[in-house]
């Protein structure tokens, strides 16, 4: 979304007609467990208006194995990424999910609001919204900040009220590393290249010598260093008070003191406090960015200290319409956070774990680069799902192989285990590891080539790593031969009025409960061909070409979906196929 800066009007008329809309209890689809601790589920709203699709994560209270973090574009403040780039450059060091962070500025991609990393203030906070912050004790704080700020050289304290953006026409700025590797292009601005420097740390004074001085900006941030750029008046105080050799001193003072605060972001308004949605923050926003139902990005605690992440999606007819601000809030509160604030909006709203999409963004073109995510840190060891929910070494060349890993973050001392349903490990391992992804291909068969036990298998990870934090992970899958050999008899099925014809064929080797269906190339069942329990044998799926409501189905390409569920749980196999044009129907007979 576009940061408008500006007044907020509310009509009377729009107050009254978000707290009428009415909307029913949201459908969700089972939560899933995303790595230990986090939680998505996707809920549908339907509401007078259409539906709604909300996205929801939860997370444990920061701390421990767990934190919420900005991450930023490319590893700077300047430039755009998207959320699931950002996610891949950082999945070395952590199994990430989040959301889109902060408003942006197009230009150059730095934040609109406030920005610590790791106790180090690296952007200022906008003082007409709210902050959002994560203090050591894992709280989430949502708050209105002020920067004060000074530079001394020579003479007297100076103010300093830019930090990692372009100074204004009589302005001064620092940039800081975090900024990128040099100072943005800024005509007739003077520079002094302060180094060492150390980090800026809120509320605290800094200073190191000044070891060199440049005009126009694109100077090199040194690694451990700052630069100040000034333009204007605050350019010929600069060039007289910081000379080659001046040690130069920064104070950044944050009001209210937030020196607990280790991580933070911009972001608003404040939607949820004491546990309430708040309509009215107050804040610097327009209507234009508030009362349409567009999608919408939040934050939120809950009084036991999970935290929520939200994304909703919008401008989507038919699938989803999303929210007003005040809607995002009483969805919130809905959620059970205590406390909360809007983030960037509209075609910016994503929603990502470990470099995938979980909602569906609204731009045309798909994910849009962002300046910053809100995500949830997980450091222990991580396993993703296996590669196949069921696998079946039955040797038709249909998901024979398992492919199964772990990823550890630190260097950890690690047990691993495979375990069958007969409870006998089948591989193990420990000891020391170093960080990186461990993989395991299982082929499902015994050292003699035999079939192994046919049930659910557990892959299972303990690891302590070298800060002693213990974490552990486990994933299962099934190992099921009961289907197999499916064949469809022709590529291109013509299928006479007269009589049904056979379909396809599939092998049984167990009994079980079949279900047999025609299905769109998209999913969308068409036919029943076979339901029912059914012995092991060779078993011949016949079909007369119709729809479940009686009539013909048209020319095409479909799909045959055959599921088999017994006792060593559930299997399916595909087959595509075709249907060409068919003789026209004949006449019904007369009574």
């Amino acid at each position: 979304m576009a940061n408008l800066g500006g007044p907020l009007v509310l009509p009377r008329i729009l107050i009254a007609g978000a707290l009428a809309l009415l909307v029913a209890a949201p459908a969700a689809a089972a939560p899933r467990l995303l790595m230990p601790g986090v939680v998505y589920e996707k809920q549908v709203q339907f509401t007078s208006r259409g539906p709604v699709v909300i996205h929801v994560l939860t997370a444990p209270r920061p701390g421990g194995l767990h934190a919420l973090k900005p991450v930023l574009s490319n590893g700077m403040i300047q430039g755009l990424q998207t959320v699931t780039s950002m996610q891949q450059d950082v999945s070395s060091i952590a199994t990430v999910a989040g959301v889109n962070g902060d408003l942006f500025n197009w230009q150059d991609g730095h934040p609109t609001g406030g920005l610590i990393r790791d106790g180090v203030l690296e952007h200022r906070p906008s003082p007409d919204r709210s902050t959002i912050g994560i203090d050591s004790g894992g709280n989430l704080r949502v708050e209105r900040l002020s920067l004060f700020g000074t530079w001394q050289g020579s003479g007297q304290r100076r103010p300093l009220l830019a930090l990692n953006e372009p100074p204004g026409p009589n302005g001064i700025s620092l940039y800081t590393p975090a900024w990128g590797p040099a100072t943005p292009a800024v005509p007739g601005a003077y520079e002094v290249v302060i180094s060492p420097l150390p980090p800026t740390v809120a509320n605290i004074e800094v200073s190191g010598p000044v070891v060199q001085t440049a005009q126009n900006g694109g100077t090199q941030i040194p690694a451990g260093g700052a630069i100040l750029v000034a333009r204007g008046t605050q350019a010929a105080k600069l060039a007289a008070e910081a000379p080659v050799g001046q040690i130069a001193a920064v104070r950044l003072i944050l009001k209210p003191d937030w020196s607990e605060v280790v991580d933070a972001l911009g972001g608003g308004p404040i939607i949820v406090r004491e546990g309430k949605p708040v309509f009215r923050a107050l804040e610097v926003f327009t209507p234009e960015q508030l009362l349409p139902r567009n999608p919408r990005t939040g934050v939120g605690q809950r009084a036991d200290g999970r935290i929520i992440l939200i994304a909703v999606d919008g401008r989507q007819p038919g699938y989803s319409v999303g929210m007003t601000n005040f809607e995002l809030a009483q969805t919130l509160a809905r959620l059970g956070a205590v406390s909360g604030s809007a983030l960037d909006a509209g075609g910016s709203t994503t929603m990502a774990f470990d470099g995938q999409l979980l909602n569906r963004p609204s731009d045309p073109a798909g994910e849009r680069p962002v300046s910053e995510a809100l995500s949830i840190f997980y450091f222990g060891a991580y396993a993703p799902p296996p590669l196949l929910a069921a696998m079946s070494p039955n040797r038709d060349g249909v998901d024979e192989r398992q492919e199964l890993s772990y990823k550890l973050v630190r260097p950890s001392v690690v047990s691993v285990s495979l375990v069958g349903p007969d409870g006998a490990a089948r591989h193990t391992e420990s000891g020391p590891k170093d960080p990186g992804t461990y993989p395991l291909s299982f082929a499902g068969r015994t050292a003699a080539g035999a079939a192994e036990v046919q049930g659910r298998w557990r892959w299972s990870i303990t690891a302590t790593d070298d800060l002693e934090r213990v974490s552990t992970v486990s994933r299962t899958f099934t190992l099921n031969n009961t289907l197999g050999f499916l064949r469809a008899e022709r590529k291109l099925l013509a299928i006479p009025r007269e009589r049904p014809r056979a379909l396809a064929a599939v092998t049984l080797s167990s009994s079980a409960t079949i279900s047999a269906a025609v299905e769109t190339p998209t999913g969308a069942p068409l036919a029943t061909v076979l339901s029912g329990r059914q012995s092991p044998g060779r078993l011949t799926l016949v079909w007369d070409g119709r729809n479940r409501n009686g009539s013909f189905v048209y020319p095409g390409r479909y799909v045959l979906r055959v599921r088999a569920t017994n006792s060593f749980g559930s299997i399916e196999l595909t087959a595509p196929f075709g249907v060409r044009v068919l003789a026209k129907k004949p006449p019904k007979p007369k009574p």
